[in-house]
């Protein structure tokens, strides 16, 4: 899902580089190094999101758990 959101993105980004073009300063509206390192920090946050309560929910006995509800 996040390389489907990653790719719709970056397309819609590019359809819109006109309208982005007056707004940045110092880059063109299609450096690729600004695209790279965006969706390289959106991937990571991604797999963040996705890691971090597995790794949390891996460390929970599930017997424990189960008695509880």
């Amino acid at each position: 899902m996040a390389a489907v959101g990653l790719a719709l993105g970056t397309l819609g980004a590019l359809a819109l580089t006109r309208l982005m073009g007056a707004l940045l300063f110092g880059i063109t509206s299609t450096d690729p190094i600004t695209y790279l390192v965006v969706g390289l920090v959106l991937t990571i946050v991604a797999v963040a999101a996705c890691w971090i309560p597995a790794l949390r929910a891996a460390g929970v006995n599930p017997a424990v758990t189960m008695r509880t509800d």
